[in-house]
C-alpha cells in the first residue's frame, strides 16, 4: 500500500506561517508615532475662499473671462463656478474644506476625507513614480513624501504634487477660473504649525496656464476640541433645486415649477413636448 505523503499539508502551513510573519513585520515597520499627530476633526479657518481676486496672476484673457463670470453671477447666473451642479470642485477648491475633514496615515498612503462633493483625496506615499496613463479625476492623482525638516527622527513634512486634474474647475464659488487644458499641477506642504499642534497649515502653489507665474497660497485648519466629533453626511444632490437645460441653468421653485435665474432668460425649447393645453 502506498503511504500518503505529508509535505503538501506542511508545505502549505509554512508558508502561511511565513505570510503571517511578513505581515506581522510590515505591521512594526509603520511606526505612526514617527507621524505627526494628526487623528481628530479639521475644519477649515475663515470662509471657503482662495484668496482675494485682485491678487490673482490671471493672464489677461482669464482676467476678461472672470470679469464676465461677475457679471453673470450679478445677474442671476452661476458664471464659471461648475459646483452647483454637484460636480465635484476638484484640486486645488477641494483644500478649501468645505466640511470637515479627517486625516489618516497609512505606511502607503495618506487618505484626506472630506463629506463634501467626492472631496476626499489619496496621497500615495509608497515611493512610486507618475504612471504612463491616467484617466484624469476632479481629485486628480497626488504623489507625497514625509520629510524629516529638524532631524529629530520624526517626520514633520508632508510635500505633495497633485496631476491629472479633471476639470471643469474654479478656485472658489467666485468663479475664479482655472484653465479649460486642465493641466494644473498643484504643489503643497502639509505641516502642523510650530506654536499651536492643533493648527494644521497648507502652502499650495497652483501652476496653470490661466495665471501668469506660479501662485501660492496658505491654506489654514483648526482641530475641532471633542474627542467624538459629529460626522454629517452631505449629500449635494439632496434637494438641490438647480435644473441644467441645454447651456441654460433653471430653478425648480416650491410648489414644482420652472423658474428663471436672471431677468429676460429664455424658456427651454419644449419642441418635444405637446404644447397644446385643454
Amino acid at each position: 500500500m502506498r503511504e500518503r505523503s505529508s509535505t503538501g499539508p506542511v508545505a502549505l502551513a509554512t508558508a502561511a506561517l511565513a505570510a503571517a510573519l511578513t505581515m506581522a513585520a510590515d505591521a512594526r515597520a509603520f511606526d505612526e508615532t514617527k507621524y505627526p499627530a494628526l487623528k481628530g476633526q479639521w475644519d477649515r479657518v475663515g470662509a471657503p475662499r482662495w484668496a482675494d481676486p485682485r491678487t490673482a496672476p490671471l493672464t489677461d484673457e482669464y482676467r476678461a473671462i472672470f470679469e464676465a463670470n461677475l457679471k453673470d453671477q450679478a445677474a442671476g447666473g452661476q458664471g464659471t463656478d461648475p459646483t452647483y451642479t454637484c460636480l465635484s470642485p476638484g484640486m486645488p477648491r477641494i483644500m478649501n474644506v468645505y466640511d470637515p475633514m479627517e486625516i489618516v496615515v497609512t505606511p502607503d498612503t495618506t487618505h484626506i476625507l472630506i463629506q463634501h462633493i467626492h472631496d476626499s483625496r489619496r496621497i500615495f506615499t509608497d515611493g512610486r513614480d507618475w504612471p504612463q496613463e491616467v484617466t484624469p479625476t476632479f481629485s486628480g492623482y497626488s504623489i507625497g513624501q514625509w520629510i524629516d525638516e529638524d532631524g529629530d527622527g520624526r517626520y514633520d513634512l508632508l510635500v505633495v504634487e497633485t496631476r491629472h486634474i479633471k476639470g471643469p474647475r474654479s478656485f472658489d464659488s467666485t468663479g475664479l477660473p482655472l484653465h479649460k487644458d486642465n493641466e494644473s499641477i498643484v504643489k503643497e506642504r502639509l505641516y502642523l504649525d510650530k506654536a499651536d499642534a492643533n493648527l494644521l497649515r497648507d502652502d499650495i502653489t497652483v501652476i496653470d496656464h490661466a495665471l501668469t507665474r506660479p501662485w501660492t497660497v496658505n491654506k489654514s485648519y483648526r482641530r475641532v476640541k471633542n474627542s467624538q466629533p459629529v460626522w454629517r453626511e452631505a449629500v449635494c444632490a439632496e434637494g438641490n433645486l438647480h435644473v441644467v437645460i441645454g447651456s441654460e441653468n433653471y430653478f425648480l421653485s416650491a410648489d414644482g415649477y420652472l423658474m428663471p435665474t436672471r431677468k429676460n432668460q429664455p424658456p427651454p425649447d419644449l419642441r418635444y413636448f405637446n404644447q397644446a393645453r385643454k
